[in-house]
């Protein structure tokens, strides 16, 4: 899945031991399900985290 505003999506990456020896892993986004009010009517989105927190501020 991906944020529907920002386009935040999982990223990949190296999980390091202690020994340093690199194996694959992914990096996934605090994505949630919002509803939100856009021109005049209700509609349900999938948000990261960062972007439920700027359109908190951005309201008030």
């Amino acid at each position: 899945m991906k944020c529907s505003t920002c386009g935040k999506a999982t990223t990949f990456g190296h999980k390091r031991s202690f020994s340093q020896h690199a194996t694959n892993r992914t990096f996934k986004p605090n994505l949630q399900k919002v509803s939100i009010m856009e021109k005049g009517r209700m509609v349900k989105k999938i948000l990261c985290a960062k972007c439920i927190k700027t359109l908190g501020k951005s309201s008030n």
